[in-house]
């Protein structure tokens, strides 16, 4: 099932963004315009108001007989006009009365006397005022004349304010409604012109074969889609080493195997076909080693198999002078049969955060290569060491040691030094490399015992230093 579209997503967002940017603007444009409109609508009514105190009584009494229409424009003034067009459809007579400083009416709308308006208390200073005449809202202005003494009330009804501030709303609203399908349509194509080049990657890595493992190149890639382009090309990367990785470690695990193995069938071969029992028996003796053999190349290929994997195992508090010393006593006798001296020397108490089992076969390689490649009579020494936050195991012998062109290829997979007589797989530093990069320890090579030898130092971090 497909998941949401991000360009539909991004539209709605967007559209969504702009309308109610929008919404907020018509919503404030409105009340701006309501307040416009009655600042306007009191400016005006007192400038008539201004106009009636000026004129006489005769004039005043003309003036009441007659409409006095305020609507600045009415229906279809203008070509073209519509029915949402601003325009004055509600008469709007202006009423007034003018009194004497004695408060007697001098001259005044009839209409007052219906709307029971006409003995209406005036206000005590002048000013606009909003009130209600015969069930209709009226605006009136008050102006108080000092000079003539005069007392000018003006009356409007109040239908022209919601007419002019609906008329801006509408002028405002039709281009947003017009625009909005035309800003969508303008959104979708520059969002889908915009995702264009996630389009292409997509096509690019569908399209390409599974053998391939070069970096994926889409052209000027933006900047937003640089992060994904490149953590694909790292994935390709490390998933091209590791391809390559597996593909080494399955041809020479069996190259490795296809040796004792062949070993074995000679062997195998040989015993069924001797007469001789003591030649039989010692025939069926070497299949046994070679099958040791076989079984342990077997063992170590399963353990670099599930450090390569990463798995992650607990760990916890250890001594490694404690492991060393089961070890030493596992690998006493092949020492033995060689005359090597074993020591195990150093900080006894220092503790690393590590898992047993591992540290135990870390420790076993070390000292199974020191006391197979070391010197008869020779010495095989085991030291800890505790300081700056680290402890340091070396393992190293005075034997005739490694060629320092050779140093940096011991840890290679399968990798045997020219000239040793001694058998083995080639696995052992292999592993151990592996055991100390998953605990985080570094792995240093150089000089044994007197600048003899070969010493393997593996530096731990020490228990609570990364606490």
């Amino acid at each position: 099932m497909m998941g949401p579209s991000i360009r539909r997503r991004l539209v709605l967002l967007v559209l969504a963004s702009i309308a109610l940017v929008w919404g907020i603007a018509l919503v404030s444009s409105y009340r701006q315009a309501s307040r416009e409109v009655g600042e306007w609508e009191e400016a005006r009514l007192a400038e008539l108001a201004q106009i009636l105190a000026l004129l006489d009584s005769t004039n005043l009494s003309t003036l009441a007989n007659a409409r006095i229409d305020v609507r600045e424009e009415e229906k279809g003034g203008e070509p073209g006009a519509s029915l949402l067009d601003d325009d004055d459809t509600l008469p709007r007579d202006a009423l007034f009365q003018v009194r004497e400083a004695n408060g007697e009416v001098l001259a005044g709308s009839p209409q007052l006397h219906a709307l029971a308006a006409w003995d209406l208390p005036l206000r005590a200073a002048s000013g606009a005022q909003d009130i209600v005449l015969g069930g209709q809202l009226y605006h009136s202005f008050t102006l108080r004349d000092t000079t003539l003494g005069h007392s000018v009330r003006v009356f409007e009804p109040a239908n022209t304010r919601s007419d002019l501030v609906s008329g801006v709303a509408s002028r405002i609203a039709r281009p947003t409604l017009i625009a909005l399908p035309v800003l969508a349509l303008l959104v979708w194509i520059s969002i889908g012109f915009s995702l264009a080049p996630l389009k292409i990657l997509s096509v690019a890595i569908r399209s390409r074969d599974i053998n391939r493992m070069e970096p994926v190149g889409i052209g000027r890639t933006p900047i937003e889609v640089r992060p994904l382009v490149d953590a694909i090309n790292q994935m390709l990367s490390r998933l091209h080493h590791s391809l390559e990785r597996e593909r080494a470690f399955t041809a020479d695990a069996a190259h490795e195997l296809k040796t004792p193995l062949a070993a074995i069938k000679v062997q195998a071969q040989v015993a069924l076909a001797e007469p001789d029992v003591a030649l039989q028996r010692l025939a069926m003796k070497r299949v046994v080693q070679g099958v040791d053999r076989s079984a342990r190349l077997a063992e170590q290929l399963l353990l670099l198999a599930r450090l390569d994997a990463q798995e992650k195992l607990p760990t916890e508090p250890l001594k490694p002078a404690t492991i060393a010393r089961t070890t030493l006593l596992a690998n006493l006798r092949n020492a033995q049969q060689k005359h090597i001296n074993v020591m195990l020397t150093g900080d006894l108490l220092a503790e690393i955060d590590a898992e047993p089992v591992l540290i135990g076969i870390l420790l076993d390689n070390l000292l199974d290569n020191a006391i197979k490649y070391g010197r008869a009579g020779g010495t095989v020494e085991v030291a800890v060491q505790h300081a700056d936050e680290r402890v340091q195991v070396c393992v190293r012998d005075d034997g005739p040691g490694v060629a320092p062109d050779d140093l940096a290829r011991l840890t290679s997979r399968f990798f045997r030094a020219p000239g040793n007589q001694a058998t083995g797989s080639g696995l052992g530093l292999s592993i151990v490399a592996r055991i100390a990069e998953h605990f985080g320890a570094s792995l240093q090579l150089g000089a044994g015992i007197g600048e003899r030898g070969l010493a393997v130092k593996v530096s731990f971090p020490a228990y609570g230093a990364t606490r």
